[in-house]
């Protein structure tokens, strides 16, 4: 059950928002203090599963080989074959449509370096670079929990935004997955809710509500 407090900046962050044509994301906007985010290891960088989802498609793209392609196939968006990895390093338009449609790639271990090598430079700074698996592994449940992932990133800036869910949900569920991202995030800075200035809950076009 969600905190009363975070149902509260929810539901008035829907009642804010004007309608749109589309299907609004419901995200957090934190800012940090005290923190040296100059200093990489102090950055946030989390994946975080939403108890209740993310409210939509979230597209999952695998690249691998042999047994590992075949199990991923009933379960990814997309399976790319070793040696298709070239086809997408040598046209860097189709490389960067590749990281902006999929939200997630996993990767059969062995071939990390030549990902690492050929697509890094388009993956790497979109925070697109593979979660590597064995190649004796079943990817499918790692798969179906990046379905309800959200990628949580400060970067070097002191303000970042995290999605939550989206408008259509109900505003219990979206608080429930802010109160659980909220804990994730606390437990990763080193004096927890000290190291948040503030917090706000906002639709992608609508007014921010007051959380922290």
């Amino acid at each position: 059950m969600a905190e009363k407090r975070s149902i509260d900046a929810v539901k008035k962050a829907l009642e804010a928002a004007k309608p749109r044509g589309f299907k609004e994301s419901v995200e957090i906007a934190v800012n940090l203090k005290d923190v040296d985010l100059s200093v990489p290891k102090n950055r946030i960088d989390d994946e975080v599963v939403l108890p209740k989802g993310r409210g939509k498609t979230v597209r999952v793209c695998v690249f691998a080989s042999g047994e590992l392609a075949l199990k991923a196939r009933a379960a990814a968006d997309l399976v790319i074959q070793p040696q298709e990895i070239e086809e997408y390093a040598s046209d860097r338009a189709k490389a960067r449509r590749l990281a902006s449609e999929y939200d997630f790639f996993v990767a059969e271990a062995p071939l990390m370096p030549v990902i690492g090598k050929r697509l890094g430079i388009v993956l790497g700074p979109r925070g697109r670079m593979p979660r590597p698996v064995p190649p004796t592994s079943d990817p499918t449940n790692m798969i179906n929990a990046m379905r309800n992932t959200v990628r949580v990133r400060s970067k070097d800036r002191r303000t970042f935004h995290a999605p939550i869910g989206t408008r259509d949900m109900a505003a219990e569920d979206i608080a429930e997955n802010l109160d659980f991202l909220m804990r994730r995030l606390m437990g990763k800075l080193e004096r927890g809710r000290f190291n948040i200035q503030s917090a706000f809950v906002k639709t992608t076009m609508g007014p921010a509500v007051r959380y922290l």
